[in-house]
């Protein structure tokens, strides 16, 4: 049933970003962390991320507007760096408060605390309309990109920010989400760089078997995403998305998750 539904989500979460330029590590991060360490959660979340956005560079990938690749592209990479690092330092800082319910414990943490306000945040851009028409002018593609790599590395949502400072940048729609993959690609590299340490030690304990499924449902969702790029629109999704990410994000900060 895990493996089910870990599937399910990843089918969904890739298809979803061929509409929304995100979606794949909102909807897949909560999901792993119900099985791993938030940190680790996050890590396998960049790892079927960025195999997704490889999958759909061969898609799609010639139609990506080179120019606004670099513009965003090289500030991200460079702070996805900085937020994956942030994400190992908080990490490492001691339960703030732990409790128990029915002989299971449970512990507030900084790491999870900043998690899930950041969680809350992006929700907004699902929940709120004139945050889903957030359009920034194009002058400002290199602080969207750092701004995106920065949160890319420290909770995986790369997207939200993405796609708001992208819209902008008159392409086309294939062009729009052709960038938009290839600037992913680049943030996901950076921050599994850094991630590599602690998934390098923990690669004994890690459900292979699971990481191989999320990343091929992701693939045939992305495959289907494609095929149904122009017909389908995705406000009830985005709604429903951000209303599980609070509640999520709720559970995490307190500890349940």
């Amino acid at each position: 049933m895990d493996f089910v539904f870990i599937g399910i989500v990843a089918l969904l979460g890739s298809g979803l970003t061929f509409f929304s330029g995100f979606g794949l590590g909102t909807l897949l991060m909560p999901v792993f962390t119900l099985f791993f360490p938030i940190d680790i959660a996050i890590a396998l979340t960049a790892i079927v991320h960025l195999l997704n956005n490889v999958f759909k560079l061969v898609l799609i990938g010639k139609k990506a507007n080179i120019r606004t690749v670099v513009r965003f592209g090289l500030p991200a990479i460079l702070f996805a760096f900085l937020g994956a690092y942030l994400l190992g330092t908080l990490t490492e800082i001691k339960p703030l408060f732990t409790y128990t319910i029915s002989d299971k414990e449970h512990q507030i943490t900084v790491v999870k605390i900043c998690i899930a306000v950041l969680l809350i945040f992006f929700s907004f851009f699902d929940l709120i309309p004139k945050l889903k028409r957030l359009e920034i002018s194009t002058t400002y593609l290199p602080l969207g990109g750092a701004l995106s790599g920065f949160f890319g590395g420290l909770s995986g949502h790369q997207g939200a920010l993405r796609t708001a400072f992208l819209i902008r940048a008159q392409l086309s729609k294939e062009a729009f989400i052709a960038t938009g993959v290839s600037i992913a690609c680049f943030i996901d590299i950076s921050r599994i760089s850094i991630y590599a340490k602690d998934l390098w030690q923990l690669r004994n304990n890690l459900n292979y078997p699971m990481l191989i499924t999320a990343t091929l449902m992701a693939f045939v969702g992305a495959f289907f995403g494609n095929k149904f790029l122009k017909k389908i629109t995705i406000n009830t999704m985005q709604v429903l998305v951000g209303i599980l990410l609070i509640v999520f994000s709720v559970l995490l900060g307190i500890g349940i998750l």
